[in-house]
């Protein structure tokens, strides 16, 4: 399995495409997979729309911050929740 990791800061808008593509490929490539997206503490809808996603597809895993600790710390909580064989982190802005 793989298991991609998303650390998330003030993401609402990006998420719904970054969801859409990333599996979009990943189904094209027949692996089993799992999206953790850490939430670092974000001030806009980002929250909620981990919940939707969540609620939406059961590959869909999310943490949240209380406040923000910077991408290294939501890397690592991430590294430590995921259940896959390979993990990869990816920005939610598609820029990878």
């Amino acid at each position: 399995m793989l298991s991609i990791i998303v650390p998330c800061y003030n993401e609402e808008a990006a998420l719904p495409l970054f969801y859409r593509e990333v599996t979009r490929v990943l189904c094209e490539m027949g692996e089993e997979y799992e999206l953790i997206f850490v939430n670092d503490g974000s001030r806009d809808g980002t929250l909620g729309v981990l919940k939707t996603l969540a609620e939406s597809d059961e590959r869909v895993t999310y943490l949240s911050f209380s406040r923000n600790f910077g991408k290294e710390s939501a890397m690592y909580a991430g590294f430590c929740n995921a259940r896959g064989d390979y993990v990869a982190v990816m920005d939610a802005d598609l820029q990878d």
